[in-house]
C-alpha cells in the first residue's frame, strides 16, 4: 500500500507543515474555515483535535530518525481553552516528550493569530516496526 503525502485528512483541514527541521518537533498552520464551525460560529472541537493529532503523529514519526517503523495513535486527550472563531489562523506546535522503543509520548499546543492558546493535547503513539 502506497502512502499518500500529504494525507487526504490534512488536505481537507488545510493543514500545512511549516517546520519539521528538528526531529521530534513539528509546527503546522491552518485556518478555522467556516465549514468547521458549529451553529454558534465557533470551530467544532473535533477539528482542533484532528489538527493536534496530525501534528503530534508527524512529530512522533520525525523522532524515529531512520527507523523503519510507523506510529499509531493509542490514546489522546484534548483540553479546549478558548473558543475559536471562523477565519482565525491557527498554529499547532507538537513536541515529543519521550520516545521509547515501542511508545512515543507527544504534546501539542494550538494558538490563534493573537498568540492565545486555544487548545492543548497529549497523546501516546505505538511504534510498529516495518520489516520490508
Amino acid at each position: 500500500m502506497a502512502l499518500q503525502v500529504p494525507p487526504a485528512c490534512d488536505l481537507t483541514l488545510g493543514l500545512v507543515c511549516v517546520d519539521k527541521s528538528t526531529p521530534g518537533r513539528t509546527v503546522w498552520t491552518m485556518t478555522a474555515d467556516e465549514r468547521f464551525a458549529n451553529p454558534a460560529g465557533i470551530m467544532q472541537g473535533g477539528f482542533l483535535s484532528a489538527c493536534a493529532d496530525s501534528a503530534m503523529g508527524a512529530s512522533a514519526v520525525t523522532s524515529l530518525e531512520g527507523r523503519r517503523a510507523s506510529v499509531s495513535n493509542a490514546e489522546m486527550k484534548v483540553t479546549f481553552l478558548r473558543p475559536v472563531t471562523t477565519g482565525s489562523r491557527l498554529t499547532c506546535t507538537a513536541t515529543v516528550l519521550s520516545a521509547g522503543r515501542s511508545v512515543i509520548f507527544v504534546s501539542a499546543s494550538i494558538v490563534d493569530d493573537q498568540d492565545r492558546e486555544v487548545a492543548r493535547a497529549s497523546s501516546s503513539y505505538v511504534v510498529r516496526e516495518r520489516h520490508h
